[in-house]
């Protein structure tokens, strides 16, 4: 079985900083893309920024320039670091793998963490 294991979240002010980080674990193989969405309050999931195998990323324009994600293949992990943070970046922030591959099962995957929240106030 394959988990996604998320932390970082918090409360920070705003201007302020936080890390996050997920690992996954599991009989994996391969994972084409891994990334962080985020739900607001009464609002849709959607994408922060994700990473791709080669090392290409994508980003909301919401947050170009203040949040950069990173990768390491080898730990099947991904690490969001935010900077100069808004309370619009108010919300549970999730962990997200693509693209997985699974020893012993054909096909693949898309697995989600159990989210955290992440408060941007003063």
């Amino acid at each position: 079985q394959v988990q996604l294991v998320e932390s970082g979240g918090g409360l920070v002010q705003p201007g302020g900083s936080l890390r996050l980080s997920c690992a996954a674990s599991g009989s994996i193989s391969y994972i084409y893309s891994m990334g962080w969405y985020r739900q607001a309050p009464g609002k849709q999931r959607d994408l922060v920024a994700t990473i791709f195998s080669d090392g290409s990323t994508r980003y909301a324009d919401s947050v170009k320039g203040r949040f950069t994600i990173s990768r390491d293949n080898a730990k099947n992990s991904v690490v969001l670091q935010m900077n100069s943070l808004n309370p619009e970046d108010t919300a549970v922030y999730y962990c997200n793998a693509d693209g997985v591959k699974v020893t012993g099962r054909l096909g693949t995957y898309q697995y989600w963490g159990q989210g955290t929240q992440v408060t941007v106030s003063s």
